[in-house]
């Protein structure tokens, strides 16, 4: 008893997959519509009839799908006289630009015009969208399955595409009956349905609580008084007939089951309970009555309905799209071939039949197991037709021409000085290098006044120099590639940056002796006289300059193209890229060295932060590096982000060009601008001031901001000038 329990007999109403037929594993499953078998069949007959013996298919991957076009290419080897040029697959998340190549494969035969396709809705849709955006309108003639059918969505702006697309479906039609009561269906009668009510919202646009209205959500309440089909669209189910036929097939068999174990007996009688699966699978195979259409509901061994399909055409006549029907199939085929339109408004039946000539850049493919074709294969891609059944891949420096038929060069970029990518970079440093050589010029003018000897002139003419050449790099990064424009930007794109931040590591390491020695000793500490200072800068710089020869040494700097930077899926997008031997890991070490001075220098201003307010550019320098830093952490990420871009040349020299320039007006316009404004602007601050010790200056400073923060900020600057002078007297003896 257990066991026939689970013997469910089932009655489906909507599933049409050809394997659901297998007695031996689904002996329990009947359906009241056609399995996809007969719609293949009568497909094959339309082929036929039509004499198409070159055809193409196109199916969505999936059971439906890939069934469908399975049974048909069996059922078409059987019957035979029919070859099949292309059996293209939709794969189930087409990535974009897919359905362009399901179009270019279906083309590369023009000789096979007619497609058969199993496909679902929207990928039918997609593939006319395809077509006509290839410029197809009018080349193929599309055979569709029921899943296409007679709807309109498919097609929908895009009827010139789908003219003459012949079309299969169910024969079925509309219940009467079933459109009165659904249309008299309200919220009061239909309280058992217990979707009712959020079918009622969706199909109203309202909302049945007046808590669930959101502000601009554009809902109203629902009134109780609303319609269906006179407030809103209706349009009935095309299923509705086989879900009603479905019903009253298991209704009968139970019935007839009912009679036979229990007679005379209302209800269920012991017979009956359970219900033997098995016989009541009996009773529904035995069926045959007139269904709800009129139309006899009977099954065959397997379970199968009947084939019974109507044949439409998309025709436009007089600018009016619409299907015809255009015949029947119920085990055989019914045409009336007189009443069908082809694109255009022709009425002779278009060609799709094998073997003609190959055209330039097209291979002949002879098809295995069909003797009656060859099919024309396109050599795409980086492809050349080397021989009438070959296509070989051009030389990695050469790309097809236009019908492939013969290989020429890849066009050879660089970044262009017009380029906009050129353009913004070189408008900074020409800005900065104008500033630069302004404040040089200044500095140099009033080369002995108390502020430009406060800042320490030597090293502020090594910083500026840096500063100039971190502006010159964009110039030599941008100019055409060559041997000696390669070596430079090996020297200069690490040089500039290394020589400033050598300077301000230099002047922020000194701030820090000085104060760590003031406050415990009388005597000045070593080593902070202006050449003292430069020999250190130097020192730190000779060591970017030692690993450079390194570098020159191991690997001799050269320009050369890369044609794999830019070889596009697209051989007429291919471009090979002009450009200096360095890689992405070679140029990060190469800017390693300046980035690690930067990082120390950073790490001293920090720790030199608390001494007294604008003290020998102390903060000034604080903010400088702090600035630096979060340049060069925003352009690391946005570097090695775009490895992959297509516009990866252009992207990576502008941003380092700028991430430089930026670097360079940062020092720029922190520690120089203020001086030279109080130089041009306000010279009676230019004043020497009253010097003192350096113990006492840097007692003072260090008690004054310790305990009264607000008196270093005295006039005119008095302690950083007293300071400063002091420092100044002590580099000089």
């Amino acid at each position: 008893m257990a066991a026939q329990i689970g013997l469910i007999p089932q009655v489906s109403y909507a599933s049409t997959a050809p394997e659901l037929s297998d007695n031996t594993r689904y002996d329990f499953f009947s359906r009241v519509v056609p399995p996809d078998t007969y719609q293949a069949q009568a497909m094959v007959d339309i082929v036929k009839a039509m004499r198409w013996n070159f055809i193409s298919t196109v199916a969505s991957e999936g059971n439906y799908g890939e069934s469908g076009v399975d049974a048909f290419i069996q059922k078409s080897r059987e019957d035979g006289g029919v070859c099949i040029s292309q059996s293209v697959k939709i794969p189930r998340e087409p990535k974009p630009g897919e359905f362009g190549k399901v179009i270019r494969r279906l083309r590369e035969n023009p000789n096979a015009r007619v497609v058969i396709i199993f496909a679902n809705e929207d990928d039918i849709r997609r593939l006319l969208q395809a077509a006509k955006k290839a410029n197809q309108t009018g080349h193929f003639i599309w055979v569709g399955s029921d899943s296409w059918g007679s709807k309109i969505s498919p097609v929908l702006h895009q009827e010139e595409m789908a003219e003459g697309a012949v079309t299969i479906l169910p024969k079925r039609q509309s219940i009467r009956g079933f459109d009165r009561y659904f249309i008299s269906r309200t919220l009061e009668n239909n309280r058992r349905n217990i979707w009712f009510a959020e079918f009622w919202e969706n199909n109203f646009a309202c909302k049945l609580s007046r808590h669930a209205l959101k502000k601009g959500s554009g809902l109203k309440k629902c009134t109780n008084q609303e319609r269906i089909g006179k407030d809103s669209n209706y349009e009935q189910e095309g299923k509705v007939q086989f879900v009603i036929d479905a019903v009253y097939s298991m209704a009968h068999a139970l019935h007839n089951m009912h009679r036979e174990l229990c007679p005379g007996k209302v209800g269920l009688c012991s017979r009956m309970d359970p219900i033997n699966g098995t016989l009541l699978l009996k009773h529904i195979r035995m069926l045959n009555f007139a269904g709800i259409a009129g139309n006899p509901v009977l099954f065959n061994e397997n379970g199968d309905a009947p084939g019974r399909y109507e044949i439409f055409q998309y025709q436009i006549r007089n600018r009016t799209a619409e299907y015809k029907i255009i015949g029947h199939w119920t085990d055989q085929l019914y045409l009336n071939i007189r009443a069908m339109h082809w694109p255009g408004g022709g009425r002779q039946i278009p060609y799709s039949i094998c073997s003609n000539p190959c055209q330039a850049g097209e291979r002949k493919k002879i098809v295995k197991g069909i003797p009656c074709c060859w099919h024309c294969e396109r050599c795409d891609g980086y492809q050349y037709q080397a021989d009438t059944y070959s296509c070989k891949m051009c030389r990695f420096d050469l790309r097809p021409n236009e019908n492939h038929t013969a290989c020429r060069p890849i066009p050879v970029v660089m970044l262009e000085w017009s380029s906009p990518w050129a353009v913004i970079p070189v408008l900074i440093s020409v800005v900065g290098i104008m500033a630069t050589l302004f404040v040089v010029v200044t500095f140099i003018r009033y080369n002995d006044t108390p502020i430009v000897k406060a800042s320490g002139r030597e090293l502020s003419y090594v910083l500026l120099t840096g500063i100039f050449m971190c502006y010159a790099t964009t110039f030599l990064m941008i100019s055409a590639p060559d041997v000696g424009i390669c070596s430079l930007r090996r020297i200069f794109l690490g040089l500039g940056m290394s020589i400033s931040y050598a300077a301000l590591l230099t002047k922020t390491n000194r701030i820090y002796r000085i104060f760590e020695q003031g406050s415990m000793s009388v005597s000045a500490p070593r080593f902070i006289s202006p050449a003292s200072q430069l020999v250190i800068t130097f020192s730190l710089t000779s060591v970017q300059l030692l690993g450079v020869c390194i570098w020159f040494g191991v690997d001799p700097s050269q320009a050369i193209i890369d044609y794999e930077d830019q070889r596009m899926a697209n051989p007429d997008m291919a471009r090979g890229v002009l450009k200096c031997d360095i890689s992405d890991l070679s140029l990060i070490c190469l800017l390693g060295y300046s980035m690690l001075l930067m990082v120390t220098c950073t790490v001293y201003a920090i720790k030199t932060r608390g001494v007294p307010e604008a003290f020998n550019e102390a903060k000034p320098i604080g903010f400088t590096m702090y600035t630096t830093c979060i340049i060069w952490l925003a352009f690391i990420p946005i570097f090695f982000g775009t490895s992959q871009s297509t516009e990866k040349m252009y992207i990576q020299t502008t941003t380092l060009t700028i991430s430089v320039s930026l670097s360079a007006s940062v020092s720029l316009g922190m520690l120089y601008m203020p001086k030279v404004y109080v130089i041009l602007r306000h010279p009676e601050q230019n004043v020497p001031k009253r010097t003192r010790s350096l113990k006492a200056v840097v007692t003072a400073a260090t008690m004054s901001n310790k305990f009264n923060p607000k008196a270093s900020l005295r006039p005119n600057g008095e302690a950083k000038s007293e300071l400063c002078e002091s420092l100044e007297t002590q580099g000089e003896l």
